[in-house]
């Protein structure tokens, strides 16, 4: 297909930033394809129409990693080989994120709210899980154990299907561009009734005030969900080239199991910062 040809796994871990700009450009062909063609569960739709472009580079991606895993030897050596991936994964997820959030904030408040409607229900059903206790044990033990939970289904999808991890991860960023863009919007409310005005730089205050509230835990967070998916899509593949009948297995095996340990690793980070940080900052 069209957005397939756009760039290979290959090109994007050496230039890992145009992926930043392939997510913007999957994305916002999602969002223009929704409003065009659908009239109910546009929120679905729009994550459904991302995922759909992403899959041939995610699962081409899945290839090339698990070869590596065949071809190099060392835990560190092929930590090293998947970090490259990550990296661009990262960029991909940021380039979706942000084009949604934009997305959110420019069109017409009823047009972003149909868009955002699953979403926007996502968010207020977190809000209220973990509102009352903030910065305590309790909040720390309810975000780790919902993000363990997000990070098995992505291991589940990409083991079962394939590529199947990046609808975690999309629906993930389209949540997040929901938050963003309604406290993006709250804010500068906030400030224009105070100043009487919007100001250029009001507007940046704004911007890294909101990015700054959801990405300093969120990027580790997304970063564990796309290392507990590569573990997991690198077992699918492994099986579906019948490398579980190989002495080649085990090395794989090893392999995933160090990712699937430093993705709960990371996640237990990121609870930390969710829990005790980022409140404080913001």
């Amino acid at each position: 297909m069209t957005l397939e040809s756009i760039i290979s796994p290959l090109k994007a871990e050496k230039e890992p930033w145009d992926m930043f700009f392939i997510g913007i450009l999957y994305s916002s062909v999602a969002v223009f394809l929704t409003l065009l063609i659908f009239e109910n569960e546009k929120s679905l739709a729009l994550v459904f129409l991302t995922v759909l472009a992403t899959v041939p580079i995610m699962y081409n991606t899945l290839k090339l990693e698990e070869g590596k895993d065949v071809l190099y030897g060392g835990e560190l050596r092929l930590l090293n080989e998947h970090s490259k991936a990550l990296l661009f994964f990262i960029f991909l997820f940021l380039g979706i994120m942000v084009s949604f959030a934009v997305w959110y904030i420019v069109l017409p408040s009823p047009i972003s709210q149909e868009l955002f409607f699953s979403q926007q229900q996502a968010i207020n059903s977190i809000n209220r899980a973990v509102t009352t206790n903030f910065a305590s044990a309790e909040t720390f033990s309810l975000i780790l154990l919902n993000n363990l939970r997000v990070l098995f289904f992505c291991l589940f999808f990409a083991f079962f299907y394939g590529a199947g991890a990046i609808l975690i991860l999309t629906w993930n960023a389209s949540v997040i561009a929901a938050a963003l863009g309604n406290f993006f919007r709250t804010q500068l409310a906030v400030a224009s009734k105070a100043t009487g005005m919007a100001t250029t730089g009001m507007y940046f205050h704004v911007t890294a005030l909101s990015l700054g509230r959801y990405m300093i835990h969120g990027i580790p967070e997304i970063l564990a969900y796309f290392v507990g998916g590569l573990a997991g899509g690198i077992i699918s593949v492994a099986v579906i080239r019948h490398d579980f009948r190989t002495k080649n297995f085990q090395k794989i095996i090893m392999d995933s199991s160090s990712l699937i340990l430093i993705a709960i690793l990371i996640l237990v980070a990121a609870a930390f910062i969710e829990t005790f940080i980022t409140p404080a900052l913001f």
